[in-house]
Parts: C-alpha cells; structure tokens; sequence
C-alpha cells in the first residue's frame, strides 16, 4: 500500500474589486445575471458567466422549477448556452456567485457535482485549461484549471 495525497493551489482575494480587470468583469457578469435567477423553492440566487475564447461573456442563473429536479443550474445555465450559440468557441474561464435572497454570500458558493462534471467536459473539449473564479463578497477564489475543483475527473469511457 501507498499513502498518495493531492494538492491544489488557488489565489484568494478579499473581493471582486481586488481581481485583475478580465476577471472582474467576468465575476460582475455573473453578478448581474443572477439576478435573472429563478429559485422559489431555494431562495438561493446564482449567477454565472463564461468567457469564450473570443472574449465573449455568456451568462447564466439558476432556474427552479415545481418538478424537481428539473430545475438547472447557473453554471450549466451559463456553459449549455453558450455551447448552443457559439459551439467553435471554447470556454476559457467560468464565474460564480451566489447568494440567499439576491444577496452574495460572504464566501464564495461552490459548484455542485454535476456542475464540476460538466465544466471537466467543457474544458476537455477545449484542449486547455479552464480558469474557475468562485465569487463572494468578501472572499473570492480563483483556480487556474478545473481539475483543481474536481480532482479525479471522469475519464472512463476515455480507456476502453
């Protein structure tokens, strides 16, 4: 048996403000587009936006719905449209905020599971690296890959 660990490395920020002027403007479009969030249920607004490669911002919010789980989130909001409308374009790197009641919260929200997944496949397609940028109002978090967030992707169907 051997003992195996993983790190990972990030930049913390004390807000939105403090990051370089791109990744800015990408965390405050997605503070933007939460507020187009529909979440009854949750009371819990998220907001997205992807960069495309050509410097194309795509946002996108959460949205509830009464049969759940039929409902989306930001993240894929966000990266399932711009796939739609610009599918030649790569991502190159996703915002994230979210927050109880159109607030942001003090720490960054994190991206759910299948959402992770979903990024892992984006910049899979992409051949490079996608920046994550995880936005709170008085912490934000910015990981240089996705695998960062998501170690051990899914990558089976990838070995057969």
């Amino acid at each position: 048996m051997e003992c195996k660990e993983i790190k990972i490395a990030y930049l913390e920020y004390g807000s939105i403000d403090e990051l370089p002027q791109e990744e800015k403007e990408l965390a405050k479009a997605a503070v933007k587009a939460a507020n187009a969030s529909y979440a009854p249920y949750s009371n819990f607004n998220v907001g997205a936006a992807v960069r495309l490669e050509d410097g194309t911002i795509v946002p996108g919010a959460n949205q509830e719905n009464d049969a759940f789980p039929s409902g989306i989130c930001a993240e894929r909001s966000a990266m399932y449209a711009a796939g739609a409308h610009y599918p030649d374009k790569a991502v190159r790197e996703l915002a994230i905020v979210g927050g109880p009641n159109h607030t942001i919260c003090d720490d960054p929200a994190t991206p759910c599971g299948a959402c992770r997944q979903v990024m892992a496949q984006f910049q899979k397609k992409a051949g490079k690296p996608m920046k994550v940028i995880l936005a709170g109002a008085k912490k934000v978090w910015v990981f240089q890959k996705v695998d960062d967030i998501l170690p051990l992707i899914f990558t089976s169907l990838d070995n057969k």
